[in-house]
């Protein structure tokens, strides 16, 4: 039996999760987790052999998160469940340390077998993303943007999807002054001058989620 922790802030997704994994016969759903704190809180009492998680929760990040439970868990299989599909994203991700990728809009097999390959020892991508990670690795030079740090990367991709400062500093349980700070940083370090060379950027190289 696989033994699954699903991480995810919004209750009708962890609800519309639990529906597709009851229609197996070997997968159990043995917690639930709606904010980092609370994914580093179960995994600390609850035995399970795969984490389902979500990448834009409150409080720490999605890649921050997967390195923390990296450093307690080294051998936990990570498959994140996110509706970003942008290569740059999976890249970060999985050289954070998860083990497997799946897009929201998938088919519900495709998230079970990817539960299957995992909890078995393997890895998985979903398969519409395997060109653009393939491509994406093999381009050449790295954009300006991998100079980023995670959160900057997030602050990044939120403000070019329109967020402001305040909705941004809400969904990670910031003060908006931290991310008015993380917003400075990053445009000094892809020389960006304004909002709309911001949202340009990002454009450009593929960041803003459709």
């Amino acid at each position: 039996m696989i033994h699954i922790l699903i991480a995810d802030d919004h209750a009708i997704v962890r609800g519309g999760l639990k529906q597709i994994i009851a229609t197996t016969t070997d997968i159990v759903v043995a917690g639930e987790a709606a904010h980092g704190a609370e994914v580093i809180d179960k995994l600390r009492v609850l035995q399970v052999d795969l984490l389902l998680l979500d990448m834009t929760m409150p409080g720490i990040s999605g890649i921050g998160l997967i390195r923390r439970i990296r450093t307690e868990q080294p051998a936990l299989p990570i498959l994140v469940l996110s509706i970003h599909n942008e290569a740059q994203v999976v890249s970060r991700a999985l050289r954070a340390g998860a083990t497997g990728y799946v897009t929201k809009d998938s088919d519900p097999e495709i998230l079970l077998t990817a539960i299957h390959k995992l909890a078995a020892g393997g890895r998985f991508i979903d398969p519409k993303l395997v060109d653009a990670i393939v491509f994406e690795t093999h381009a050449g030079e790295a954009p300006p943007h991998e100079v980023l740090s995670d959160r900057e990367f997030q602050v990044l991709q939120m403000l070019a999807a329109g967020k402001s400062i305040n909705d941004i500093a809400e969904s990670f349980a910031l003060s908006a002054k931290t991310i008015s700070t993380h917003k400075m940083r990053l445009m000094q370090k892809l020389n960006l001058g304004n909002n709309a060379e911001l949202i340009r950027y990002a454009i450009k190289h593929g960041l803003v989620a459709e």
